[in-house]
């Protein structure tokens, strides 16, 4: 059902942006990578070297678990060539620590920090400890190639895989170079053409559903409860904005609504988007379906919202930061915004994965600020370190190896997001399933940290959850094609 409405303070725009997403007072420290914004502090990522590089001990015994990932034991002889020695396994994160993405991406860093220690701790994988070699491309696609060229190099920063390649114009521009130096990326973007049965997709090794299927799912479920007839649509140029605006539509034209404002492609990042939220409000839609960042949906939600559209609310999962709720907008979102996003939330299930999850965050960084970023960093973690373990297994820890024993891995989430598995056909494997929650504000812990019992705002409407339409969709290619 459509939320009640309640009386909010006049909105500003510009103001919660830079509450928001901006600010350059944080020391956040990674590898390469200058201070980023609003994230909790990483600790500093080990130096990439030939030479074996020990974890730092913790003040006292740590007896954290290692993340439970089922995978068969090590042979007894293992082939290496880059980024894999007898000691260290160097793992590559091309992260975006500086850019519009910066606040989410660099607490996923920081998770995957503490994911990994944990797997170091308690052994690391075939006898050998895992490196994180961490490089910021800032959200800019040349120095996204740049941090690959070197990151593909046969030398000290040379990496068996990928565990993150933020971005997806950035992924996309390497994967003809993932191909050819035989590298397994896992994309931070959840486009939909990294499940294509192409060479596009067929070392990108994508987590959960995608952009597509995802909007699919929530335009589905909003209109179901908001028995609405109209939709309007926003999002961003590119390989993310307009495979989520086509996953919209699909699922507009399946239910019969009607698009009375189509912004496909339409806002630009940094740009005035006056005219965007001056036709959106004209339109009147009954939902609206984002996708966006976090800054920019602010200003439209909010400019919007200010001009008298009541619409409900949602996008793809990057268009919402939990933080939004400490700044003037958190009134607006209560009120009008449903979050669709691929994992379970902080604290939002109970499961051994989750446990784990909350417990080693609590070990490694108990300090980090609250956050549902985490659960990305150990998902990512745990399918880094089961196609890792299984080509252990098979004796061949190339990087031939590593992307030939993704055919081999099953990955069982704990709960934290929908099981999955890379082999046979895509539209057999792909995943479908998201989940839809309830911004709340009354659940919205402010500077909470993770070792404090607290929340980020949501309530869990359904999830994991497939529409009909996604559902039923016989996926052969990408939603969205650049070009």
């Amino acid at each position: 059902m459509r939320k009640l409405t309640k009386g909010i303070a006049p909105f500003l725009a510009l103001a919660l942006v830079a509450a928001a997403c901006g600010g350059d007072d944080d020391d956040t420290a990674t590898t390469d990578a200058p201070a980023a914004t609003d994230a909790p502090a990483a600790t500093d990522a080990p130096a990439a070297t030939d030479a074996p590089v020990a974890t730092d001990a913790p003040d006292a015994p740590d007896t954290t678990d290692a993340p439970a990932v089922t995978s068969p034991p090590p042979a007894a002889e293992i082939l290496t060539d880059f980024g894999v020695d007898d000691d260290v396994i160097r793992v590559g994160l091309n992260a975006d620590l500086s850019g519009i993405f910066a606040p989410l991406v660099t607490q996923i860093v920081a998770g995957q920090e503490a994911y990994w220690d944990i797997v170091n701790d308690n052994g690391g994988i075939a006898g050998r400890q895992v490196e994180l070699v961490i490089k910021d491309s800032g959200y800019d696609v040349p120095t996204h190639l740049e941090n690959y060229a070197e990151m593909a190099d046969e030398g000290p920063d040379g990496v068996i895989m990928f565990s993150q390649s933020t971005g997806s114009p950035h992924t996309a521009a390497t994967t003809e170079s993932l191909v050819k130096d035989n590298l397994l990326a896992i994309p931070l973007s959840w486009y939909s053409g990294w499940a294509e049965p192409t060479q596009l997709g067929s070392n990108v090794m994508e987590l959960y559903t995608s952009y597509c299927l995802e909007a699919m799912n929530g335009v589905e479920y909003l209109a179901g409860e908001n028995s609405a007839t109209t939709i309007g649509i926003v999002s961003f140029p590119g390989e993310y904005g307009q495979d989520g605006a086509q996953g919209a539509k699909k699922a507009a034209e399946a239910l019969g609504l009607e698009v009375v404002y189509d912004g496909e492609g339409a806002v630009v990042p940094g740009s005035d988007q006056t005219p965007v939220i001056t036709e959106l409000v004209a339109a009147n839609p009954d939902i609206v379906w984002a996708t966006l960042n976090p800054g920019t949906l602010a200003e439209i939600l909010g400019g919007a919202y200010q001009q008298g559209l009541r619409a409900t609310w949602s996008g793809n999962s990057p268009s919402w930061n939990y933080q939004l709720l400490a700044t003037d907008l958190g009134p607006i979102a209560d009120e009008v915004y449903w979050h669709s996003t691929y994992t379970a939330l902080w604290g939002a299930v109970d499961s051994p994965g989750m446990t784990a999850m909350i417990e080693g965050m609590r070990a490694k960084q108990p300090d980090a600020v609250l956050s549902d970023s985490y659960i990305v960093s150990w998902t990512e973690g745990m399918a880094t370190q089961a196609v890792l373990e299984q080509a252990a297994a098979n004796g061949d820890m190339t990087r031939a190896g590593a992307v030939a024993a993704l055919q081999d891995v099953q990955v069982d989430f704990q709960g934290l997001a929908p099981d999955q598995t890379w082999s046979g056909a895509p539209n057999d494997y792909i995943v479908r399933e998201s989940y839809i929650y309830d911004v709340d504000i009354s659940k919205f812990s402010a500077g909470a940290t993770v070792s404090e019992e607290g929340g980020t705002g949501f309530t869990l409407l359904t999830g994991p959850y497939v529409g009909e339409i996604a559902g039923n969709y016989d996926f052969q290619e990408a939603c969205f094609k650049a070009g």
